[in-house]
Parts: structure tokens; C-alpha cells; sequence
């Protein structure tokens, strides 16, 4: 599925420029509408990649992530003027803390499930033809970061399924063993991941990896449509960067929210922001249904 259409058939310095523009705006701005946009524009692209089942399954993860982080914000900040009640030690809950945390939460969804879009579309052999000659150390580490997640995941339920069959179901029992079932197996997993880190870094310099100069097998060839792509990224940038640079897209959350929203230049900025981030989705979409 990753190489067969859609995003992933653009040429490797395309994508990787694409999603650095996407995720520099993902965690530089602040502003309540283009988050939501980002973030909404995030779980449809990878809804696409990976189908319903897959997003949610990965609903079902970064959701807890979502309101930690509100409940952390509302729980420890108490700025603000528009207070909604009083918690017993006397502090309040207020309507600034709670929009806050629900934007910094909307932030940390849109770059990780941005981040798990990257993963599908530019795999370990596209890392190493963008670094691998030039930054061998980066490429690597680039590499082993981009699969950690899915690596974690298998092992985590071979270990659960091996604990099952030791009578240690972490979905059986009270609430109390399967914590401490649950926490059993992602000690191991962890422990696992750490080795298994060392082990790599340890067989790739045992092979002489990054002790001289690369030879690079390149098998992607630059087409029309690639440098369309790579003028619409660029073009993009550029404006992004004006936008961000007038000060349009400043908000303030303390002691009230306040901040431009329904300007002209705030509008084209919700347009080409919705434009850039749905691009995926609408390429991926456009062909697949010429495929079928």
C-alpha cells in the first residue's frame, strides 16, 4: 500500500520537504483555528493510509494523550478571568486554561499522528537516500525512530500473548492485576527496545556504517509532477512565512483569548493551510479511486 499510489510516489526530497513545512506549522503555531484544521487534516490522511480499523485503533491511543493533557492544564493553571468553578482547595477551573489545554493537546495529536503519516509514506530506503551519504549518523537515527513505534507494537503483543500463556492475562482479573500486568509487559518491551537499539548501533559499526564515504543506489528520477509539487511546497513556505511574520496568526490565551481571526489575511491563511494539509488525502483519494 505505501508505494503502490497516492503521496508516496512523489519523489523522496518532495515529501520530506512537504511534511518539514507541515510539522514546523504543526509545532510554531499556537492558533486555535489552524490547529484544528491541522489536526482534523492529520486523522484523514492517515485514516486513508490505513484505513477505519487504523485510525481507530490509533484513536484509541493518542486519545488518553488528548485529555492528559487538558486535564494536566486545568488541574495546575488557574489564569485567567472567565472562571467556570472552584475546585476544594480553592483555586479555579477556568475557561482560558481549559481552551489551552485542549489546543496543546489538538498540537500533540497533529504532530504524532503527522509524524505515523511519514512513517507510511517515507520508509527506511527513502531516509537513507536523503542521508545516508551526507549525514550517515542522522540517516540511522532517523531510521531507527521512524520504526520504533511499529516495532514496539509487535513486540509488545508477542509479550502479552506470551504472559497469557503463563497465566498472566493483563485482560483477565481486577483492575489491579491487569495494571500490573500491563506494566509488567511494557517494562519488557521497553527493556527490549533499548537493547535492541544497542545491538543495531553496534552491528552497523561493526560494518564499518559511517566510516567513509557512501555509495548511493538512487532509483527515484525527478518527473513534471514532482517539481509541480516541489513549487507548490516552496510557494507555500513562502507564505506561511508572511503570514506568520505580520503577526496574523499571534493568539493570546492570558488572561483572556484574544487574537486576530476573521481578518482577510486570517481567511486566505485558513484556505491555504486547509489546501496544503488535505493534500495527501485528496491525491491518495483521487487515485485510488482511479485504481479501482
Amino acid at each position: 500500500m505505501r508505494e503502490s499510489y497516492g503521496f508516496a510516489q512523489f519523489h523522496p526530497v518532495v515529501t520530506a520537504l512537504y511534511f518539514a513545512v507541515l510539522l514546523c506549522i504543526s509545532m510554531l503555531c499556537m492558533h486555535p483555528v489552524l490547529i484544528g484544521i491541522l489536526s482534523a487534516a492529520s486523522l484523514l490522511y492517515y485514516g486513508c493510509l490505513k484505513g477505519r480499523d487504523g485510525l481507530l485503533l490509533l484513536m484509541k491511543g493518542i486519545l488518553p494523550l488528548f485529555l492528559l493533557a487538558v486535564l494536566v492544564n486545568c488541574l495546575f493553571q488557574h489564569t485567567g478571568q472567565t472562571k467556570l468553578f472552584i475546585y476544594p482547595n480553592g483555586k479555579a477551573m477556568t475557561l482560558e486554561s481549559l481552551i489551552f489545554g485542549a489546543c496543546a493537546g489538538s498540537m500533540l495529536v497533529s504532530v504524532l499522528v503527522w509524524f505515523a503519516c511519514l512513517h507510511e509514506v517515507l520508509g527506511s530506503d527513502k531516509i537513507m537516500y536523503l542521508f545516508g551519504k551526507r549525514i550517515p549518523s542522522l540517516a540511522l537515527l532517523l531510521s531507527m525512530t521512524l520504526r520504533l513505534i511499529p516495532g514496539m507494537k509487535n513486540q509488545f503483543e508477542q509479550v502479552t500473548e506470551a504472559q497469557a500463556m503463563l497465566g498472566r492475562n493483563a485482560k483477565k482479573g481486577g483492575t489491579l492485576r491487569k495494571v500490573r500486568s500491563a506494566i509488567a509487559c511494557f517494562s519488557i518491551v521497553t527493556t527490549w527496545s533499548m537493547e535492541n537499539a544497542i545491538d543495531t548501533a553496534d552491528s552497523m559499526k561493526a560494518r564499518g556504517y559511517g566510516s567513509g564515504e557512501r555509495s548511493v543506489y538512487a532509483i527515484y528520477e525527478w518527473s513534471q509532477r514532482d517539481r509541480e509539487m516541489l513549487a507548490f511546497v516552496v510557494i507555500s513556505a513562502l507564505f506561511f512565512l508572511g503570514v506568520g511574520c505580520s503577526g496574523s496568526l499571534s493568539w493570546k490565551f492570558y488572561p483572556v483569548c484574544s487574537g486576530s481571526m476573521g481578518k482577510p489575511l486570517n481567511l486566505c491563511m485558513y484556505l491555504a493551510a486547509s489546501v496544503y494539509a488535505l493534500m495527501p488525502s485528496l491525491i491518495h483519494r483521487r487515485e485510488e479511486r482511479s485504481w479501482k
